[in-house]
């Protein structure tokens, strides 16, 4: 129906950057908000940013002025780029997008795999 599938993950020394991509395909009507999650070992996951279908995003606290969210509408991508990474950035980071899916009246949630992130110290 859709299908969400990342790149971008891997390992990067302390400081470095990654850029991560999810793209989207399927059933797509329209897509409006596009994330990034993250969940390390032991910890609940959490929301890292959001982008909405006009372009407005949110990040969380502990990655403003290091991340940055985007996306292409035109491929149906959401890109985070990741600067200064620090070891508590290593997680497993997955994109969730909502998905009005053609036919279909409301929009439902879809996430990705996941794509390891791992910051050496």
């Amino acid at each position: 129906q859709v299908q969400l599938v990342e790149s971008g993950g891997g390992l990067v020394q302390h400081g470095g950057s990654l850029r991560l991509a999810c793209a989207v395909s399927g059933s797509i009507f329209v897509i409006s908000d596009m994330g990034w999650y993250r969940q390390a070992p032991g910890k609940q996951r959490e929301q890292v940013a959001r982008i909405t279908d006009a372009g407005i995003t949110d990040y969380a606290d502990s990655v403003k002025g290091r991340f940055t969210i985007s996306r292409d509408n035109a491929k149906n991508t959401v890109y985070l780029q990741m600067n200064s990474l620090k070891p508590e950035d290593s997680a497993v980071y997955s994109c969730r997008a909502l998905v009005v899916v053609t036919g279909t009246p409301f929009p439902t949630a879809f996430w990705g795999q996941g794509t390891q992130v791992i910051v050496a110290s």
